[in-house]
Order: C-alpha cells, then sequence, then structure tokens
C-alpha cells in the first residue's frame, strides 16, 4: 500500500521534468529558421594591358558555377540563460571552367571562382561546412565557431559563388538603450573561393615561400543611436603583429522637401603592432620578417614597410521619387596603403570605395565618386532596380614613382520576381571598367561582366 504513493510520486516528477524540458526546448525549436539558397554565378574578366604577366595574372578569365548554401538557424532555450546552435553547408559546382580560369602550373591558390588543383586547373566542386554555438542572457548574445562578421573593421566578402567565412567568438550586447557594444576575437578565415581554414593577414604578407600571418584578430566597438536618425559608431581592431585600426563612423537621415537626405562619414586611423611596428625594415631588406610589413608605399620608396596610414571619407545620398543621387569624397594619407583582414583570396573592406574590381584605398589618392540609381517600381515595374557608379583616385604614391590616377565605373541592373510562385526569384547583370596609369606589374587595365540568377527557399 505504501508503494502506490510513491510510484505516483515519481510519475509526477518524471511528467513534471518533462514538462520542463519540454517548455524549455519550445523556443529552440518554434523559433528555428532554416532556408535554402542557390546562386547561380557567371564571371568573365579580361585584362586589357601587358601579357607578360599572363602568367600569374591571365589576360582573360572565365567560370560558370552553381552555389548551394543552407543555412539553419535555431533559436534558444527558454530560461534566464538560453541556448542554441547555428549552422551552414555550402557547395560550389563548376558548370565551366574550360581552361580560362588561369591555370598556373605548381600552384594550388584559389583561382577566380573555385579551388585550384595542383596543375593549376579548377576543381569539378567544393564544400565546407560551418557551425556555431551561441547563448543568450537578457539583451547580451555570445557566439563561438563560424562567424560573417559585417562591423567597421572587419567584414565578410560575398562576391563570388559562396561566401567568405571566419572562425572566432563575438559577444553583442543591447543591454543599455539605443548602444550596442561588440567585442570579439577571430582565428581563422576561409576564403569565398576555398574548402580550407587559413591564419589572417594583409595584403602581400601571404605570398612566397617567407608568407606570414597571425591568428589573432581583436576587435571592439560600440554604436550609439543619439537619435532614430542619427547614429555614432567607435571601432577598435588589432591583427597581432601587423597593424592597430580605429574607426570612427557618423550616418545621418533627415527628410528634406519630398526626399531624404543621408550622410555617412567614416575615418579610420591606421598603424603598426608587434613586428611589423619594430623592425627596421631597409637594414633588413631581404630578411623574412619583412613579410609582416604591409605590401604598398613608403616613404622612402620601399615596397614594404610599416602600416602608416589616415583614411577618411564621406558620402552624401538624396533619394525622391525612386532616384538616388550621390556624391562622395576619399582621402588615403601616410605612408602605406590602408591596411584590411586581406589573405590574398578575395576580400572586403568598410569604405565607401570598395567596388566591383578594385578599392582605391593606396598611399596619397585622392578618390572623387558620383552614383546614381533608380526604382524602377516608380513607373510600374515592381522589382527593377538600375545603378552607376563613377569614380577616380588621383595623387597615388608607389615605389615606381607619384601621381599615378585610376579610375573604374561600374554598371547594375536588377530584377527580383515581386509575386507569383516563382517570388523571389533574382537576376543581376554587373559590367564594370577599370583604367589606369599604374605600372602593369601593380595594376592591369581590367572589363568585367557578371551575371546572377539567386533564389532563397524557406525550409522552416
Amino acid at each position: 500500500m505504501v508503494k502506490k504513493p510513491l510510484v505516483v510520486a515519481v510519475s509526477a516528477a518524471c511528467l513534471n521534468l518533462s514538462l520542463i524540458a519540454a517548455s524549455q526546448a519550445a523556443g529552440f525549436i518554434e523559433d528555428s529558421k532554416a532556408t535554402l539558397s542557390l546562386r547561380n554565378f557567371y564571371i568573365n574578366s579580361d585584362n586589357r594591358n601587358d601579357a607578360s604577366f599572363a602568367a600569374r595574372n591571365p589576360s582573360k578569365t572565365e567560370e560558370w558555377g552553381q552555389g548551394f548554401l543552407l543555412n539553419y538557424q535555431s533559436g534558444f532555450t527558454q530560461g534566464t540563460v538560453g541556448f542554441g546552435v547555428d549552422a551552414i553547408g555550402m557547395v560550389g559546382i563548376r558548370l565551366d571552367g574550360g581552361g580560362r580560369a588561369g591555370k598556373t602550373t605548381g600552384s594550388n591558390q584559389p583561382g577566380t571562382m573555385f579551388p585550384r588543383e595542383t596543375d593549376g586547373s579548377s576543381v569539378d566542386e567544393f564544400s565546407s561546412l560551418g557551425a556555431t554555438a551561441k547563448m543568450k542572457i537578457s539583451q547580451t548574445e555570445l557566439r563561438y565557431g563560424t562567424l560573417m562578421p559585417k562591423l567597421p573593421v572587419v567584414t565578410f566578402n560575398d562576391g563570388r559563388l559562396l561566401p567568405q567565412t571566419f572562425q572566432g567568438g563575438q559577444i553583442t550586447s543591447k543591454e543599455i538603450k539605443d548602444l550596442t557594444l561588440t567585442a570579439g576575437q577571430l582565428e581563422h578565415a576561409k576564403g569565398r573561393n576555398s574548402s580550407n581554414d587559413e591564419e589572417l593577414s594583409i595584403g602581400g604578407a601571404n605570398s612566397g615561400a617567407a608568407a606570414r600571418d597571425s591568428n589573432q584578430f581583436r576587435f571592439v566597438g560600440a554604436d550609439y543611436k543619439v537619435t532614430k536618425d542619427l547614429t555614432l559608431q567607435y571601432y577598435f581592431g588589432q591583427l597581432e603583429d601587423f597593424y592597430n585600426q580605429h574607426f570612427l563612423g557618423l550616418t545621418h537621415s533627415v527628410k528634406l522637401g519630398a526626399g531624404t537626405f543621408k550622410t555617412d562619414l567614416r575615418y579610420f586611423d591606421s598603424n603598426g603592432d608587434g613586428k611589423n611596428d619594430s623592425t627596421d625594415y631597409a637594414a633588413l631588406p631581404n630578411n623574412n620578417v619583412r613579410y609582416y610589413a604591409s605590401s604598398g608605399y613608403y616613404g622612402n620608396g620601399r615596397t614594404r614597410g610599416e602600416v602608416d596610414n589616415r583614411l577618411y571619407s564621406a558620402l552624401f545620398t538624396y533619394s525622391i521619387a525612386g532616384h538616388t543621387f550621390g556624391a562622395g569624397y576619399q582621402g588615403s594619407n601616410g605612408n602605406s596603403d590602408f591596411p584590411w583582414l586581406n589573405q590574398g583570396d578575395g576580400s572586403s573592406a568598410y569604405i565607401i570605395t570598395d567596388l566591383q574590381i578594385n578599392k582605391f584605398a593606396r598611399s596619397g589618392e585622392d578618390t572623387w565618386q558620383a552614383r546614381y540609381s533608380y526604382d524602377f517600381g516608380q513607373v510600374g515595374v515592381k522589382g527593377l532596380t538600375a545603378g552607376v557608379i563613377y569614380q577616380r583616385g588621383d595623387n597615388i604614391r608607389t615605389s615606381a614613382g607619384n601621381d599615378f590616377m585610376e579610375w573604374e565605373r561600374d554598371l547594375t541592373l536588377s530584377y527580383v520576381i515581386p509575386e507569383g510562385q516563382l517570388k523571389g526569384l533574382g537576376f543581376t547583370w554587373r559590367n564594370a571598367s577599370l583604367r589606369t596609369d599604374l605600372p602593369a606589374a601593380t595594376q592591369r587595365d581590367q572589363d568585367e561582366n557578371r551575371l546572377i540568377v539567386s533564389y532563397t527557399l524557406p525550409l522552416l
């Protein structure tokens, strides 16, 4: 007779624990999202001058591929501390490389869109998997694993078949009203055309047998929304043994007549760190440690040296009745080019001059930009947009001399089906031309076309 109450009590306790576990897991499951993104990507690049560099930078490259990206994001378990997990799987399939992707015998460096075999040919397919553990307490979230940051001091690149990813940890806190605090550390990067994790570097330091890299990029920053239309930013980034970088930003939006006027101000202050900051490169011109230096221009004419750059920019846009007009200026001062995370396989920098082909961030470069775009939804063609950007950089300093120039013109035409069975299916054509009087060993004239068909299918 005593056992029955005991059995009932134990059963009730087990049921209670099951209900608690189910309720805690409810957010994890119910808030989960999963999508399958498809991207068909064609690129054709035509380098216009100096065929003597064809071995490492062929005159013409042409590649076509199909990308698949499966993205799963869980919710958080319920309770004071919530836990979750994200996962991403990516596959790139070569539809055509045709031997025109720039074969380089003995090199397995990534090509324009695909990794390469040791004979220099493009692989038929490549893939990667990534997972991210996440934890949330109140309005603070910690993530560790595969990250795709989009911050002033580090921005992932999504300019090819599959996006670039990073490995590391990041914490984001919104405990204080209108203030977002961000901090973290990155240790590796996986290129947009690679299946391998690489340590971190800057342009030029990762080439040749004496390549140098780092496994610690630390960052911290704050975004403060002063009003709903005014945001102030401060960020600091440090790539160990390469550079320290401070960033200040301001974005503001105001109604002006029937339209909206936007202001975007950015300032970067970059200096050497560690080995980059402490080595006499003039005294040791052939020492391997020089590869910790930045590749570019330096005051004494050397091609490598300590990072030393101040870059500032202003971009103003006015939008009205589907039209957007923009004008901007960027100045680059100091004895080096502007530094950013760059393993040499495709990268992005948070600067207004980072266009389809070039970045316009060389030492001494003054760049003027004009842009225009139009949304044809204003005349009844929903989903159709077009835009053009033109920019010109002057006063470029290099080890070969001063006062070089370059200009780039980008055209974009995009259509996304707005409704019906194929809603969200997108078509984009991007055309760009770059011209320069820089030495061909530094930069060649280039014309480029990209055709992109994309579609995202929700699974959960």
